[in-house]
């Protein structure tokens, strides 16, 4: 059974992809086509990209990055959950990508995002990184407006529109990811 990790980027205090995150982890149990660790940026501790050699050496030295490779290498897809700050991903995220090269290459990612623009730039910088990284993103996705799919700008308005487009996300996600698990071998 396919592992995909639902990765929360923000590490922002108070942050609502904490509650976005939850919702999405929700709807993935209640699915049997694969197993949906939550893994949160903010919790791997990770400082500003701190190893000597680039990742691609695999020559990791720091603790925290030894952590976060076994993290990502035992994955076999993503699901990223950003916000969408100052048009782009939190650098939060980016720099998590950062650490790590050959543990993201060959599996699938979808996306949900969040903001007053939905994050929907947000994923549009995060597709060309991932692409960089060998990793194939797929088309749907899941866009959350603030001011229309939240209530008081926290809690999510879960519609069953939503779930579907969580759903079929998720679907896409699964596919890609069988259909790559022959590359990751």
């Amino acid at each position: 059974m396919l592992k995909i990790g639902i990765i929360l980027g923000s590490t922002r205090p108070g942050r609502v992809g904490e509650v976005v995150a939850r919702w999405v982890a929700e709807v993935a149990s209640q699915r049997d086509d694969a197993d949906f660790p939550l893994i949160d940026v903010a919790e791997a501790g990770l400082p500003l990209l701190d190893e000597e050699t680039p990742p691609m050496g695999r020559r990791y030295t720091q603790q925290h990055t030894k952590d976060w490779s076994a993290a990502i290498a035992d994955l076999d897809s993503f699901v990223f959950v950003t916000p969408e700050y100052n048009h782009s991903m939190p650098a939060s995220l980016k720099n998590a990508i950062d650490f790590l090269h050959y543990e993201w290459h060959n599996k699938a990612a979808g996306f949900v995002s969040y903001g007053a623009a939905s994050g929907l730039r947000a994923v549009e910088h995060l597709r060309l990184v991932l692409a960089e990284l060998k990793v194939a993103t797929v088309r749907a996705q899941v866009s959350l407006n603030s001011y229309t799919d939240f209530e008081e700008f926290t809690t999510v308005k879960p519609t069953e529109r939503l779930v579907a487009e969580l759903n079929g996300m998720i679907d896409e996600v699964v596919e890609w990811g069988e259909a790559l698990r022959p590359l990751r071998r």
